[in-house]
């Protein structure tokens, strides 16, 4: 089982900046995608950011233009540097990532514990 650990969310001013990362850690996985997904109070968890093994990106569209996913695959993290905040980028943000497990032959899943970013007006 793969861990996450996530860190970088907090309080800031619509404006502002904030930078998340997480970092993976287990024996025996390959990571291939990683990704950063979102929930607010009342809404379902919707998808923010994802990037692939070979660094292709997608984004929801309402984060286009502002946020930024990265990977360092030699040290099993990603990161999602979130410019021009906005209140209704106000939510918990989770990191998910999608990996081969060797010890048991399976491609699975984990999701780190959340980070709250709120962003005030």
């Amino acid at each position: 089982q793969v861990q996450l650990v996530e860190s970088g969310g907090g309080l800031v001013q619509a404006g502002g900046s904030l930078r998340l990362s997480c970092a993976a850690s287990g024996r025996r996985f390959s990571i291939n995608n990683m990704g950063w997904y979102r929930q607010a109070p009342g809404k379902q968890r919707e998808m923010v950011a994802v990037i692939n093994s070979g660094g292709r990106t997608n984004y929801v569209d309402s984060v286009e233009g502002r946020f930024t996913i990265s990977r360092d695959s030699a040290k099993n993290t990603v990161y999602l540097q979130m410019n021009s905040l906005k209140p209704d980028d106000t939510a918990i943000y989770y990191c998910n990532v999608l990996y081969i497990d060797y010890g048991s032959s399976r491609v699975t899943y984990s999701w780190g514990q959340g980070t709250q970013v709120t962003v005030s007006s």
